[in-house]
């Protein structure tokens, strides 16, 4: 006969109330309280500690194809969190195990193990299997390691430089012995990057007259491989400076997130043709079978020092929709959490 724990569960969660046109606002989200039914055999049930906030998550709030299933009206948004198990009927998953899943935006869920896994918060604290051990340092490594093919000696320009993946991305790149510029607009960033990421050069978009130029004084033998996580005038000034058989690594593309109009740029795409330019996009979704190598790399890196993070904490479910929306307001430092618990 089936065992359950007939305890009923209190929680909250945040929905998405209305999709955004434009730039979200906090009256896109709703923060609701929810009952759910007890665990029963095979499940378990966990208490949110830290959930993700990603640029990426701004794509699935319209109602359209893409990669991944757009959020639903009146449904609660997903994303990565860590939490912990304290209800257990589950073999596989004890009480006390911290564990690894993609039900965010929400303070407890249920689940049999599918999709989830446990962590190890002996060897990290449990949120920086959302950051550096997760899938934003995952996702650095496999676009320089697998998509660009990275080679020492080259010059790597990377956008959003002090942003979550961006940051780790120039620290691969100069533990590789690479030349690296980045990219940043708040004078905390520049400073971050000089003094911890230790980049060659960086470049305020927001006080340049013309990021081309400006990007052409600093890369003054041309530019090896642009990780692009903003696109627009930035893919459009990597362009004018790529050397010939260059690499573009198409991660992210911020500028056109909240679009409500096409994207004036890039204008000069045609020479992609000249330069024999590779642009490839990438989704870390693709590279998950190499999660050990990845592991690997990222621990010594992280042991050697080669490797530091910020993170930008955010405390409460309630203003999970405030974090996320600072993300296109140039608010966070490294990655955005939110810490629920």
């Amino acid at each position: 006969m089936s065992t359950e724990i007939a305890t009923r569960i209190k929680s909250r969660q945040i929905e998405l109330k209305s999709r955004p046109e434009g730039v979200p606002t906090a009256a896109n989200f709703h923060l609701v309280e929810v009952t759910l039914p007890p665990i029963a055999d095979g499940e378990f049930l966990v208490q949110n500690e830290w959930m993700s906030v990603d640029p990426y998550m701004r794509g699935r709030m319209n109602d359209s194809a893409s990669y991944v299933q757009p959020f639903q009206i009146g449904k609660p948004l997903e994303g990565g969190c860590v939490g912990k198990v304290i209800e257990s009927l589950n073999a596989d998953f004890a009480v006390g195990d911290y564990v690894l899943g993609s039900l965010g935006w929400r303070e407890k869920w249920k689940s049999t193990g599918e999709g989830v896994s446990t962590i190890d918060s002996t060897l990290a604290d449990p949120q920086t299997y959302l950051s550096t051990l997760g899938m934003t340092g995952m996702t650095a490594w496999a676009g320089l390691t697998r998509v660009a093919k990275l080679k020492p000696g080259s010059t790597v320009f990377v956008s959003a430089a002090s942003g979550a993946v961006g940051s780790i991305v120039c620290q691969i790149a100069k533990s590789m012995d690479c030349r690296v510029i980045g990219s940043a607009g708040k004078a905390k960033k520049i400073a971050w990057l000089r003094g911890k990421a230790h980049v060659d050069a960086v470049l305020n978009y927001n006080e340049t007259y013309d990021l081309s130029v400006e990007l052409g004084l600093l890369a003054p033998n041309g530019i090896d491989v642009y990780f692009d996580n903003v696109g627009g005038v930035h893919l459009e000034a990597a362009l004018d400076h790529m050397n010939v058989h260059g690499v573009i690594v198409s991660c992210g593309m911020i500028s056109t997130y909240n679009a409500t109009e096409p994207a004036s740029a890039p204008r000069n795409l045609f020479k992609i043709i000249g330069k024999r330019v590779r642009m490839e996009g990438m989704l870390v979704f693709d590279f998950l079978d190499q999660r050990d190598a990845f592991l690997k790399d990222m621990s010594s890196w992280i042991k050697s020092g080669a490797i530091v993070w910020e993170e930008t904490i955010t405390d409460g479910l309630q203003n999970a929709p405030e974090a996320f929306i600072g993300l296109f307001k140039g608010d966070n430092m490294g990655k955005s959490l939110v810490r629920i618990g």
